[in-house]
């Protein structure tokens, strides 16, 4: 039973680490694609969970199976087109989760080797998560950036307002487990997704 729990600590661990790195970095690199360096000169256009982990994320992460990592900083004024760039940049984050999570199912798939097995196969679970909890349209998540670049300007003023309240909004989402109606569909779209390269 020992050897079983450090194999699924270690599996979680490595899992949580992939999931938060190549989300953050498909922000900062998009960024950078586009035009803001921002995240890069921030150091966070890296795959280093250790540049990317929130506490508070990593520990409902690893409860919840689901959390956020700290929001890479961009300066959408630097983008080409500011509504396209925050756009890409918003989901880009969800877009590398996915592939991840594909790549590991091609190599749980091909794989021969238990413990390859489990770490990919836990690497998919958590890419998924971490996708489908970042789409939820409260900010700080990638959710309300995709919203936003849909929000007519006249309609500023109420997602500013929105905005304010957001974190209490954020929280009761957390706390009453609300968020699942929402995520858990989308998590099952993904992993319908993903299973086909199983």
């Amino acid at each position: 039973m020992a050897g079983f729990d450090i194999a699924t600590i270690l599996s979680t661990v490595v899992g949580i680490a992939v999931a938060i790195s190549v989300h953050e970095f498909g922000h900062a690199y998009s960024a950078h694609l586009l035009g803001d360096d921002t995240a890069k000169m921030s150091g966070r256009m890296t795959l280093n969970p250790a540049k990317h982990v929130d506490p508070i994320g990593l520990f409902a992460l690893i409860v919840f199976h689901i959390g956020w990592a700290k929001p890479v900083p961009v300066n959408p004024n630097n983008y080409r087109n500011y509504r396209t760039g925050n756009f890409i940049v918003s989901i880009a984050g969800v877009a590398f989760n996915i592939i991840t999570a594909i790549i590991c199912a091609l190599i749980y798939r091909f794989s021969s080797m238990y413990a390859i097995e489990t770490i990919a196969y836990t690497c998919i679970i958590y890419n998924i998560a971490f996708a489908s909890f970042n789409l939820l349209p409260v900010p700080p998540l990638d959710g309300w950036g995709i919203l936003q670049s849909f929000i007519p300007y006249e309609w500023n003023e109420y997602a500013y307002r929105f905005e304010r309240i957001s974190g209490f909004v954020f929280l009761a989402l957390l706390i009453t487990g609300a968020y699942r109606i929402f995520t858990g569909p989308i998590y099952s779209v993904f992993a319908s997704i993903v299973s086909l390269f199983m």
